[in-house]
């Protein structure tokens, strides 16, 4: 077998086995399979790791997410090898009176590299229009673009908020921090149908 035949086994090998922990929120085939309820609490937990993280980084954004109809937060586990990569992650919609919505997410990229990547998204809701059509309609964050338009209130910016569409933002931590810039990678966002019964 030619060493570059060697090589490209030993990658996929370890990006498979790199994706293991990816796949425990869900219940692995690792691993023993978590419960429906033991999935929720996960998720509700990394919610909370989330926020605490990112009040952190930008104490501003509490007063934002306050004033705001509702928000969401995902975690992300990433691979790319070689020619194709993805994702998938978890998370949770929190609107103040009604019950946590559970969501999933997964993103598809292509293009030659290597690496792993994690990371947590938070999404603002300034509007309940904006909310639901995230929910209820599927939301897939555009292919290869980076978010360049800052949110400005009454004339001072809210660091680091990113308009990802109308009355959306969007934050994104990365284990060194806030994002500079936000990137989507066609990313898909939809309802968690078994976590929601």
């Amino acid at each position: 077998m030619r060493p570059i035949c060697h090589s490209t086994i030993a990658i996929l090998c370890l990006g498979f086995g790199l994706l293991q922990p990816a796949y425990a929120q869900f219940g692995s085939l690792f691993g023993p399979e978590k419960t429906i309820a033991e999935q929720r609490q996960d998720v509700l937990a990394k919610n909370q790791a989330t926020l605490k993280r990112l009040y952190e980084a930008q104490p501003k954004a509490k007063e934002l997410i306050e004033k705001s109809v509702g928000y969401a937060t995902f975690s992300n586990f990433g691979m790319k090898i070689l020619i194709a990569g993805g994702g998938t992650g978890s998370g949770v919609v929190i609107a103040k009176d009604k019950k946590p919505v559970y969501m999933s997410m997964a993103e598809v990229q292509a293009g030659l590299g290597l690496g792993i990547k994690s990371f947590q998204n938070i999404f603002v809701f300034q509007t309940e229009a904006a909310m639901n059509d995230f929910i209820n309609s599927g939301w897939t964050f555009g292919g290869q673009v980076t978010a360049a338009a800052k949110y400005e209130k009454d004339g001072g910016a809210l660091q680091d908020a990113t308009v990802v569409s109308p009355g959306v933002l969007m934050y994104q931590l990365t284990d060194s921090g806030l994002a500079a810039e936000i990137t989507g990678k066609g990313t898909k966002y939809y309802k968690n149908t078994d976590l929601n019964k």
